[in-house]
């Protein structure tokens, strides 16, 4: 593995103290690297309640624990609120991906993650969800600047993870950490049209649970 060189990162506003909404673990973890090697003080804010089923919720978020145990960080478990999502996802069953599901979707949490972070003290709040490639990242960025905004003294930092290398390294931290690798963005509907898709090229349905990087099968895909 190459040696991982990262630029030494500034929070807007020069602040230290960052909110990380985090979606998985594999997405996640070039930024949280990246956070402590510029000795950022980060805490994780895990609140994905898109996701579906709930074993795959449990599978993403107790990875999510695992690599923030490793390395010290204060991880933020909020509720699994799935009745909420799907009563805000009512009507938009059949919008596509990238679509204004997602922006609701990314606006359900972020308004959760702004109102965390105004009521505990940080000044800043980011997100991992644009460092994969399959995101619109000016949509996320759209959901994550208008939740900040609800809060006098919260911007939202809308840093492009994925670039100088920040790919390729989210890439190769899945790998060495051998992070279970989700196929499908995480609610019921994304897996659906993803198995529906699969179905129309003949190949194999999802199954949960069997995927995990250093596998073959695994370093096909990037994170979704």
């Amino acid at each position: 593995m190459n040696e991982m060189i990262r630029p030494n990162l500034i929070p807007p506003g020069g602040h230290k103290k960052v909110l990380l909404h985090s979606c998985c673990a594999p997405c996640s973890g070039e930024v949280m690297e990246a956070m402590l090697a510029s000795n950022i003080d980060y805490t994780i804010f895990f609140y994905n309640p898109n996701i579906h089923p709930e074993r795959e919720y449990l599978l993403r978020k107790d990875e999510n624990v695992r690599f923030a145990d490793k390395h010290g960080i204060e991880f933020i478990d909020a509720d699994y609120d799935k009745e909420n999502w799907f009563a805000r996802a009512k009507g938009l069953e059949w919008e596509p991906e990238r679509g204004i599901r997602c922006t609701m979707c990314f606006d359900m949490r972020f308004e959760r993650t702004a109102l965390y972070a105004s009521e505990n003290g940080f000044p800043v709040m980011t997100s991992s969800l644009g460092i994969s490639r399959w995101k619109n990242m000016e949509q996320i960025n759209d959901c994550g600047r208008r939740a900040a905004g609800r809060y006098d003294g919260l911007t939202y930092w809308d840093f492009n993870w994925r670039k100088g290398g920040g790919s390729a390294r989210m890439i190769e931290i899945s790998k060495r950490e051998e992070f279970y690798q989700q196929e499908y963005c995480g609610c019921v509907y994304s897996l659906r049209d993803t198995n529906r898709h699969r179905r129309n090229q003949g190949r194999a349905l999802i199954e949960l649970g069997t995927q995990f990087y250093g596998s073959s099968a695994a370093e096909k895909e990037p994170p979704k």
